[in-house]
C-alpha cells in the first residue's frame, strides 16, 4: 500500500475533513505511469488521479460527492460558525470534482440511483454493479429483541433524529449504533425517550444486535445503503424511507417495508403496524446472498475487460 504525503501530517485521522482542500493535489501526486489499467473506488477524490494517456481508468463510484449536490445537509449544518468560510471553499472543491469526473475512461455505479446522479452532475453514463456485502460477518439471528436498530454514521442527512421521534411516538425502543459529527445533537434529542445511543460497536456485537432486532431502520435517503442487506444477511427486515438506493435493495413484504413521507408521523405509522413474524429469515438471507463479493468481482472484471477492449479499438 502506498499513501500520499497527507499520511505524514499530524492529526490527519482526526482532522480529515479540514484537510479536504489538500485532497485533489494529493491524489494527483500519485505516479501511476507504470500501469495500463487503473481501478479507483471513490465518492470524490480518487477519480482525480492522473493516468498515462493510453491507460484505462475505471472508476467505481459510490456516489456523487454530497458537497456537490447537497451542501446544506452535508456541510452547512456541520460547519457551524465557520459556514461563511466553508461555502466558497466547498464551491471550489465542487468545481474540481466535476472537472475530475471527466478523467476516468468509464464509470461503474453502485446503484441505479448513483448512476442517475453521475449522469445528472457529471454528464457521464455508468455501468451498474451493486456493491457487495461481507456475508461471512453475519449469522441469521432469532429476532427475539423488542427494539428497532439503526446502524449508521451519525450525520445530519441520515435523519436519525426523525427515527428517534418516530420510535417515541410508536412506543418502540430504539438502539443507535455508530459515531459521527452529529452525535452530541442526537444524544440531546434522545434524552427522555426510549432511544439508547450505543456509540461504536464491534463487528461481532453488531451481528448479534442485528440478528436480535425486531426491525432495522433506514430513515434517510441513501445513495445505496448496505444496511438493509446486512440486516437481511442476519435474517431481519428493514423499514426504510422510500427513496434512493433502498428502492433497489428492499423487496416490500419480503425483506422489509417503506414509509412514504420523510416525517416521524409517517415512519411511526408503519412501525405501529409492523409485524416481524411475517418475514421469513431464510428468504431474507437468500436475498442478501444475491449481493455476494464473488458476484461483484466477476461482474466488475467483465466490465474492466470490456472497457479495455473498447479502448484498444
Amino acid at each position: 500500500m502506498r499513501t500520499s504525503y497527507l499520511q505524514h501530517l499530524p492529526g490527519h485521522q482526526r482532522l480529515f475533513r479540514a484537510l479536504a482542500p489538500l485532497y485533489p493535489r494529493a491524489f494527483a501526486s500519485f505516479d501511476l505511469s507504470a500501469y495500463d489499467t487503473v481501478i479507483s473506488s471513490t465518492t470524490a477524490w480518487a477519480k482525480g488521479v492522473i493516468t498515462r494517456p493510453d491507460a484505462v481508468h475505471v472508476c467505481y463510484c459510490h456516489t456523487v460527492a454530497r458537497f456537490v449536490f447537497d451542501y446544506d445537509a452535508y456541510v452547512g449544518r456541520l460547519a457551524g460558525p465557520y459556514e461563511p468560510l466553508a461555502r466558497p471553499l466547498v464551491r471550489r472543491l465542487a468545481s474540481w470534482d466535476r472537472a475530475a469526473a471527466q478523467r476516468p475512461t468509464a464509470f461503474v455505479a453502485n446503484s441505479r440511483n448513483t448512476a442517475e446522479r453521475i449522469r445528472h452532475w457529471y454528464g457521464r453514463d455508468a455501468y451498474i454493479v451493486h456493491a457487495p456485502i461481507d456475508l461471512d460477518r453475519f449469522d441469521v439471528g432469532p429476532g427475539e429483541g423488542d427494539y428497532a436498530l439503526i446502524v449508521s454514521r451519525l450525520l445530519p442527512y441520515k435523519r436519525i433524529d426523525l427515527a428517534i421521534e418516530a420510535c417515541r411516538m410508536a412506543g418502540m425502543p430504539l438502539l443507535v449504533a455508530g459515531t459521527g459529527p452529529a452525535e452530541a445533537m442526537l444524544r440531546e434529542a434522545a434524552k427522555g425517550t426510549s432511544t439508547t445511543m450505543l456509540g461504536y460497536v464491534e463487528d461481532d456485537a453488531l451481528s448479534v444486535l442485528l440478528g436480535n432486532a425486531r426491525v432495522v431502520l433506514l430513515p434517510g435517503m441513501e445513495d445505496y445503503g448496505l444496511v438493509p442487506l446486512e440486516a437481511a444477511a442476519a435474517g431481519r427486515p428493514t423499514v426504510a424511507y422510500a427513496a434512493g438506493g433502498a428502492l433497489e435493495t428492499i423487496v416490500p413484504g419480503v425483506t422489509g417495508e417503506f414509509f412514504g413521507e420523510q416525517t416521524a408521523e409517517s415512519l411511526a405509522a408503519v412501525l405501529r403496524a409492523f409485524d416481524p413474524r411475517s418475514y421469513d429469515a431464510a428468504a431474507l438471507r437468500a436475498h442478501a446472498e444475491r449481493f455476494s463479493p464473488q458476484r461483484f468481482v466477476e461482474r466488475l472484471q467483465e466490465i474492466v475487460q470490456e472497457v479495455r477492449e473498447q479502448h484498444r479499438s
